[in-house]
């Protein structure tokens, strides 16, 4: 895709899953969850993503025309009337935290494929950012090599928080208000790492990160909507 392709809404949402339910989750996520909610209307693509260390278990994302689908009716209408295998995987979520951000910044490009590794970083800063600083900081990432997309996110606490029939199943806090950076790449999570501290050196404003999170994934699952590639195959 090219940069104008990119949605600019996003819902991540990190989580362990029961171990004796592991199976059953992914046959209801490959199968059913995410192609239902990439069906809806302004969904670009679902992905899954493993954690290296194994704790959450994994990250779940969908990217979306805009923010504004993640309030829409369409989506509500499938966060309040969750289906029978829904409400089942839901109550094996262990340590669920899920939120909803708008497009703050990114740089660099992502590759003929859908990015098989990814560092995710939630954070807050201490004190307010230039833009000159955020986009040095990125561009100093995505200069790193095999680096792809890199993107900072904004949470949305209001959308965020919306009570619906799936929370009320699987439980948790609404996200607070944070930060999200995701650095894509087609390398392994060692050079992501790599990739973050040479930002850190080209942005000394943007070192002093507080309540930071940091996971780093593999690729388990992807979905695309058709629309985003012209209905090609």
């Amino acid at each position: 895709m090219t940069r104008s392709d990119y949605g600019t809404g996003l819902m991540a949402f990190w989580s362990d899953i029961d171990d004796d339910y592991l199976m059953r989750y992914q046959q209801w996520h490959n199968c059913e969850h995410v192609p239902e909610r990439v069906s809806t209307p302004g969904f670009r693509r679902g992905r899954r993503y493993r954690c290296v260390t194994g704790a959450p278990h994994f990250l779940m994302m969908y990217e979306t025309e805009n923010p504004g689908t993640l309030a829409s009716d369409a989506y509500m209408a499938k966060l309040n009337v969750p289906t029978p295998w829904t409400k089942e995987a839901l109550t094996h979520f262990r340590n669920p935290n899920r939120g909803i951000y708008s497009i703050a910044h990114q740089e660099g490009e992502e590759g003929p494929f859908c990015a098989t590794w990814i560092t995710a970083l939630r954070f807050t800063l201490s004190g307010e950012a230039g833009a000159d600083a955020v986009r040095d900081w990125l561009g100093a990432i995505a200069a790193e090599a095999g680096i792809g997309r890199v993107q900072l996110w904004r949470a949305d606490v209001a959308t965020s928080g919306l009570a619906t029939a799936e929370r009320k199943i699987y439980g948790g806090s609404a996200a607070g208000d944070h930060l999200l950076l995701l650095i894509e790449s087609m390398l392994p999570h060692a050079e992501q790492g790599d990739a973050l501290h040479a930002g850190d050196r080209a942005a000394p404003p943007l070192a002093a990160r507080k309540g930071e999170v940091k996971g780093q994934y593999w690729l388990e699952l992807y979905h695309h909507s058709q629309a985003i590639y012209g209905g090609m195959q």
